[in-house]
This record gives C-alpha cells, sequence and structure tokens, in this order.
C-alpha cells in the first residue's frame, strides 16, 4: 500500500473514532482542603468535546486520500 492509502485509511478510522466517542474524558484531583497535615482531595470528571466538523473534515479527506492513493 502506499502513504496516502494508509493515511487516507487512519483517518477514516479517526473520524469513526470522533463520531463515536463525541469527546475526551479524563480524571482531574484538586485540593479542597489544607489544613496543616489534614488534606481532603476531590476528583472531578472533565470533557474536551470533538466537534462533528472535525470527524466529518477526517471522513471527506480520508476518503479522498483512499481514491487519489488507489488511482495510481
Amino acid at each position: 500500500m502506499r502513504a496516502r492509502t494508509l493515511i487516507g485509511i487512519l483517518l477514516i478510522v479517526l473520524a469513526v473514532i470522533a463520531f463515536s466517542y463525541q469527546g475526551i474524558t479524563y480524571t482531574k484531583r484538586e485540593k479542597v482542603l489544607d489544613i496543616g497535615p489534614l488534606q481532603a482531595t476531590a476528583e472531578k470528571k472533565e470533557i474536551i468535546p470533538l466537534p462533528r466538523i472535525l470527524g466529518a473534515i477526517a471522513l471527506a479527506g480520508g476518503v479522498a486520500l483512499v481514491f487519489v492513493g488507489s488511482k495510481r
């Protein structure tokens, strides 16, 4: 396989992941209380949203690269 075809397939896979997950979730620890030797922390879940347009652009670019790569 050529490099364009591989990059195109990778972009299509990334687009499918972007459409299915719609965001990246991670856990953040925050210090809530800090009085001398006494400490309290809280875990908070944060989400980084992935816009649908990002998945659409990756899908279109991946299909175009696969098409161009198979022409040659």
